[in-house]
């Protein structure tokens, strides 16, 4: 062992795909991890984050960009299927406003009025954790009536 720390100890989204670190799962398989952003934009707003590290979209194997972005897809329509939203906001920083160095996706329920212009974003959070489970259930019975990713 070189002595240089794994990606799962030095990276927060590594130890919540490794299962070291508590989160909202709603989504779980081979490819990708999807849970629900602990400082959310509106309740609903999950990122999705390939279970292998890097740190940036650019960085990303080719054979992943699909598998991620297919989850992706599954969990635009799952906001706006399981929450009622009436559309979803779509969003992956790389390196600048990446507070996480692990690329992941921002899948945020949008409704009209919402207040969300431009990049001054209100934060809506959980009236409390009985809310914020609710919503992941929502969320996860949403992915669970699809048959896989469309």
């Amino acid at each position: 062992m070189s002595g240089e720390p794994r990606a799962v100890d030095a990276c927060a989204f590594c130890r919540i795909v490794a299962g070291e670190a508590p989160a909202q799962v709603v989504l779980d398989d081979e490819c990708c991890l999807a849970f629900l952003d602990v400082r959310p934009l509106f309740p609903g707003h999950t990122l999705v984050v390939p279970r292998t590290h890097h740190e940036t979209l650019a960085d990303l194997p080719p054979e992943l960009v699909g598998p991620l972005f297919g989850r992706v897809r599954r969990l635009a329509r799952a906001v706006e299927e399981g929450l009622g939203a009436g559309g979803s906001f779509v969003a992956c920083n790389n390196r600048v406003s990446q507070s996480v160095a692990h690329v992941h996706v921002h899948v945020v329920p949008r409704t009209r009025g919402d207040g969300l212009r431009g990049f001054f974003w209100p934060r809506r959070g959980y009236d409390d954790e009985a809310h914020r489970e609710q919503v992941a259930e929502r969320l996860r019975r949403a992915l669970a009536s699809e048959d896989g990713p469309r």
